[in-house]
């Protein structure tokens, strides 16, 4: 007898069998792998000028203004400028779930609704993954992220070095970056003409096929973003790299608060890096556990902490429009956000 191989991605009667709670109905799953990536809370979209992206022009340089004499002539000048240009990318999931597994006890509605919610986690944490990484050049199908963009802290290298800061870390690294958020200054992308967003299609029944090209009748989905990432002025983004994880949790070395790479001091040289706040939005971006150990020097500095209103006022209240509940720590004014995808690993740069 031939074995029948489950093609790959396939939902299988095991993974039905956990979906369903001891009533018959579709479980409502704990989404342990569901992350939190609050930059693309934050991130605004605006549609490209390119079918693949988004060009934009930028001044690189001043006309002349002399002073002149009595008598003298004023040479002509003009001003300089240059082009940035962004592509986007596709990101892509398809669901194939067997009609007659979805079909049981009759709830084939709920069951690929909680299925969908799945992809849809799995693609905002590879949206994010690529605003925080993504490089081109590695993955040409890829848009460049923001540490492809900023990955020196060396001022011959790039003048894009000026807004990179060295915390001291050597090893087991991560950074935080300051971002501001505005038309004219960083934006999400989406091509000329396409749809802004995460694009569900309900495909409905189709012949599928296993692994030996056998059909079978199953209910499709497709899951579709077609995004980017716009950095129109560079000034408007600060990366502090290197910050030494080893050291922030132990609250030692290049992360002792008396320090000069201590971490809050740093997000404060960072706030002075950005020619004019009144641009856009600003907020960091910081791993989890980055993210709780500034929350740990906030009470170290507070002496009001274990008071109910001022640990209200200490970690902010919730701001309207953004999703979610409970305080939000804050540096300069600035709220900090969680951004799981942000390694805690990166190698130091040099």
């Amino acid at each position: 007898m031939s074995t029948l191989t489950v093609p790959s991605g396939a939902v299988t009667l095991l993974d039905w069998a956990k979906s369903i709670d001891p009533e018959g109905k579709v479980a409502k799953v704990a989404e342990l792998l569901a992350q939190t990536n609050e930059l693309l809370l934050d991130m605004p979209f605006i549609e490209g000028n390119l079918p693949t992206g988004h060009r934009a022009t930028v001044r690189t340089g001043l006309p002349a203004a002399i002073w002149r004499k009595l008598y003298q002539g004023v040479p002509p000048s003009k001003s300089l400028r240059a082009t940035i240009e962004d592509a986007c990318g596709i990101l892509e999931a398809r669901s194939e779930v067997d009609k007659d597994l979805a079909d049981l006890n009759g709830n084939t509605d709920a069951f690929r609704l909680s299925e969908g919610q799945a992809f849809i986690e799995s693609i905002n944490q590879s949206m994010a993954q690529a605003c925080i990484y993504g490089d081109s050049t590695i993955n040409p199908e890829q848009f460049n992220g923001l540490s492809q963009r900023y990955n020196t802290i060396n001022p011959a290298n790039s003048q894009i070095a000026k807004n990179v800061i060295n915390a001291g870390g050597s090893g087991n690294c991560s950074s935080v970056w300051l971002v501001l958020w505005g038309e004219n200054t960083v934006t999400g992308i989406f091509p000329k003409g396409s749809q802004a967003g995460l694009y569900h299609q309900d495909l409905g029944e189709i012949d599928a096929f296993d692994a030996n090209q056998g059909r079978f009748r199953a209910y499709a989905d497709i899951w579709k973003w077609k995004c980017g990432l716009h950095v129109k002025d560079w000034r408007y983004v600060v990366r502090i790299a290197n910050i030494s994880m080893t050291d922030l949790l132990a609250q030692s070395g290049t992360q002792l608060n008396t320090a000069s790479t201590w971490l809050p001091k740093l997000m404060v040289k960072a706030c002075a890096r950005i020619p004019f706040m009144g641009m856009g939005r600003a907020a960091f971006y910081a791993s989890r556990s980055v993210k709780e150990m500034l929350s740990v020097g906030a009470i170290d500095k507070s002496q009001n902490i274990m008071s109910i209103q001022a640990a209200a006022d200490q970690f902010g209240k919730v701001e309207p429009g953004f999703v979610g509940a409970g305080g939000t720590l804050r540096v300069n004014g600035i709220p900090v956000r969680t951004v799981d995808r942000i390694l805690e690993t990166e190698t130091a740069l040099t």
